[in-house]
């Protein structure tokens, strides 16, 4: 498949808007990529359950540079919590192997699609309801931390997002300020990506089908334009952050979400 200009300035607006969003909402920008790159595979003739899976871990991939674009951005602010994160990591990894390694290549595409859908969907829900979580509520122990970074990590490698679709609302959740969790949940978007991509080009390596430019599961032509364009953007993105009140940044997830769970509901569905 070649890179030819319709498909590259495709691809940097792509960057361009979830650049923008990884920074605004600290989502690193997969919960956007996996409906478009699914929609640009399948219009230059990769099947739909392929699609689907190369969509995923080249979102991914993606996020590796995303990530520390915003996160420096939001570092400079003082508002990452980094022990937190610390925290968080080691369980993190281990689910996003187990998923990227396991999981992933096991569930066709179209299961794959449907899985993103419904959760997303999920996740926009109780984004929108904007539940107060108790005064008293606070972050679980180690064990429970250790727990919390396996589940983000496994959901994320099976849909090809950063993680602050959980993240987020798990330190809202437990009374972590929304700009903290979003700044937070940036630092954590680089060891799920950096795991997960590892383990999609392991498990890629064999898979049928793959176009000319596919490391494993990866296609490498997007993201090579993706994530410059992303990186670029991202630090605009982080100012809008800081700059917008919580209720409205809540509002933009969600809407968001609703919609490209809808389209990939779609898909899973072969509609």
């Amino acid at each position: 498949m070649s890179l030819e200009p319709a498909l590259i300035v495709e691809l940097l607006l792509l960057g361009c808007f979830t650049g923008f969003l990884a920074g605004l909402l600290g989502i690193g920008g997969g919960m956007i990529m996996v409906p478009f790159i699914t929609y640009i595979l399948t219009q230059r003739g990769i099947n739909d359950s392929l699609a689907v899976k190369m969509a995923i871990a080249t979102s991914m991939a993606t996020i590796i540079f995303t990530s520390l674009s915003s996160v420096r951005s939001h570092h400079k602010r003082g508002t990452v919590m980094w022990p937190l994160v610390g925290r968080l990591a080691p369980g993190i990894v281990l689910g996003s192997m187990v998923a990227s390694l396991g999981a992933f290549t096991a569930v066709k595409g179209q299961y794959l699609a449907l899985f993103f859908a419904l959760f997303v969907g999920f996740s926009a829900f109780q984004m929108m309801r904007n539940v107060k979580p108790k005064p008293s509520r606070s972050l679980p122990g180690p064990g429970g931390q250790f727990g919390a970074g396996g589940l983000i990590g496994f959901l994320s490698g099976m849909v090809g997002a950063g993680g602050a679709f959980i993240s987020v609302p798990f330190m809202t959740w437990c009374n972590v300020p929304m700009h903290n969790a979003i700044s937070t949940a940036a630092a954590l978007g680089f060891p799920i990506a950096v795991a997960n991509v590892t383990g999609y080009i392991i498990s890629g390596m064999s898979a049928q089908g793959l176009p000319e430019g596919a490391l494993g599961y990866i296609f490498l032509p997007a993201l090579l334009v993706i994530a410059t364009a992303s990186v670029i953007v991202a630090p605009l993105g982080v100012r809008a952050a800081h700059a917008l009140p919580v209720a409205k940044l809540k509002r933009i997830f969600s809407v968001l979400l609703f919609g490209l769970a809808a389209y990939m509901l779609k898909k899973g569905l072969g509609l």
